[in-house]
């Protein structure tokens, strides 16, 4: 039969229950938008949640981890070489937290083409010195232009500006929750002590503010020559090398490459913040199930008004087939009413979907642990579109797969016989 006709009758038969055929559309459409809405918004809370943490680590991490010697020295003894020793009450050894020749390493990593780039950075213990109160405080020795460039240092910087780590001598960037605690303000002078006792005069020029308020009170940042004066080194001082690459998934096993290569203990992201990727995972699973649930709904609906629209026209289903028409062209005419219901459903979805999203994203979100966020978060990956939109016509499309099956096995004889 030629689709021409095919298209007429369907058509014909969709007229005749178009508010049936109208609830079905809005509820394919609906199921749509929602499933596009949420999946963008909860991959767009995902993103905003990660990037606290992981924005600001780096895919890998080479260090001097404070550990017990791996060769003890009944190890060395000929009587017991072969044997399997157990000690107890290990105590790390007394080894250096300075990277060996650093300025070498990160000039050899900068030429991996898999490395974006090289950060040094140093950790100072250090204590806030606030009257006779000391404050527990780590200072982090940055290089500001490297920061902002592989760890959106800038995102997270209030009331002041990086780059005056540069420029101004002994000056510190503040974590806002320890300078809450301190009354600072952008201009003051605070003293820190050093694990040594020396006492330093820094001068704030700006705030840290993560979002994670436990950092925030200890955490803050000064240049690498002013971390290396509190520390009583020189300028070869480095502790951690922290490395940005092309390919995050690479981490994990450049990162033995590393520690092998350099002798020197590496850490990859993965491993830093597995929690975080475990928590995504779970949250992108919820909403995918969610959403596919919604769609899965509504193409019951479907099915549930072609079945009440197969009974209510058996008797139009039987002239059909007793003019000549086969089976097969009964099934192609109630699938392609599915399937029409699941194309204009889908487009009216996607766009309803969209403009769901853009109202999302231009809702207010204040929250001073989160300077930078001014609305709450959207992803508009094309992903959540393709997925509703194919998801919509294999429902639609079994929606309405079954019913036609039945309509097309009516024997034409009875129902008139009936009639």
């Amino acid at each position: 039969m030629k689709i021409k006709h095919i298209t007429e009758i369907s058509g014909a038969l969709m007229r005749a229950r178009w508010k049936q055929t109208l609830v079905a559309a809005v509820g394919v459409t609906f199921s749509i938008a929602f499933f596009i809405s949420l999946l963008g918004f909860m991959e767009g809370l995902n993103q905003l949640l990660d990037g606290i943490v992981l924005n600001r680590t780096p895919h890998i991490r080479l260090y001097n981890d404070i550990l017990p010697s791996k060769i003890q020295p009944i190890d060395l003894s000929e009587n017991y070489k072969n044997h399997h020793n157990f000690i107890s009450s290990l105590k790390p050894i007394n080894a250096r937290k300075e990277i060996y020749n650093a300025p070498q390493i990160i000039n050899k990593i900068n030429k991996d083409k898999r490395v974006i780039g090289v950060a040094p950075k140093i950790t100072a213990q250090v204590f806030y010195n606030l009257g006779n109160i000391d404050l527990n405080g780590i200072i982090n020795g940055v290089n500001p232009e490297k920061e902002a460039a592989f760890f959106s240092f800038n995102d997270y910087i209030v009331g002041g500006k990086p780059l005056d780590l540069k420029n101004v001598s002994n000056s510190i960037i503040l974590g806002q929750g320890a300078a809450n605690t301190m009354r600072a303000k952008v201009g003051d002078i605070i003293t820190v002590t050093s694990t040594e006792g020396e006492q330093f005069s820094l001068k704030v020029i700006g705030f840290f503010q993560s979002g994670i308020s436990e950092i925030d009170k200890v955490q803050s940042f000064a240049s690498l020559s002013t971390t290396q004066k509190i520390l009583g080194e020189n300028s070869n001082y480095i502790s951690d090398i922290q490395i940005k690459l092309k390919d995050m998934t690479q981490a994990p096993a450049m990162a033995v490459e590393y520690e092998n290569f350099f002798k020197i203990d590496a850490e990859d992201i993965q491993t830093a913040n597995a929690q975080f990727e475990t928590g995504s995972s779970v949250r992108s699973i919820i909403s995918y199930a969610v959403g596919i649930t919604l769609l899965i709904v509504s193409g019951f609906g479907i099915y549930n008004i072609l079945n009440m629209l197969i009974y209510e026209k058996m008797d139009t289903i039987a002239i059909l087939k007793a003019t000549g028409f086969a089976g097969t062209d009964v099934k192609k005419i109630f699938i392609s009413i599915s399937l029409s219901i699941g194309i204009v459903g889908a487009l009216a979805g996607i766009l309803f979907g969209f403009l769901l999203s853009l109202s999302i994203d231009a809702i207010p979100f204040n929250s001073p642990t989160l300077p930078t966020v001014s609305t709450y978060p959207i992803d508009y990956g094309i992903q959540y579109y393709t997925v509703a939109a194919v998801f919509a016509l294999i429902t639609t499309f079994f929606a309405g797969w079954f019913p036609a099956k039945k309509a097309s096995k009516v024997d034409p004889v009875i129902i008139i016989r009936g009639k």
